[in-house]
């Protein structure tokens, strides 16, 4: 799936705002706050349930990586979630 697409989706879905659970919260982190260079997706199943992380990596801007954010789609599809949540920002990590 091209960048453009997936990133169009992912944003479509963001959003949509609250629509129940489950929920899945992406949050990008780097070295640099305009250099996301990590993405965590926590995926929550129902209210007051423990998250579960999985997390990516990339030597560039994982935002613009084709194979993290088809990855992403991917991984919306495949759960049937409900709620896509983006932190703001890249969280600076050292």
């Amino acid at each position: 799936m091209n960048l453009d697409k997936s990133k169009k989706r992912i944003a479509k879905k963001i959003k949509m705002g609250f629509q129940g659970y489950p929920e899945i919260t992406i949050s990008y982190s780097g070295s640099k706050a305009d250099l996301a260079e990590q993405v965590a997706i926590s995926f929550v199943l129902e209210e007051g349930a423990e998250a579960m992380v999985e997390g990516f990596k990339s030597t560039s801007d994982a935002r613009e990586d084709e194979v993290i954010q088809s990855a992403i789609v991917k991984i919306i599809e495949r759960s049937g979630v409900k709620t896509i949540k983006l932190e703001p920002g890249v969280k600076v990590v050292s």
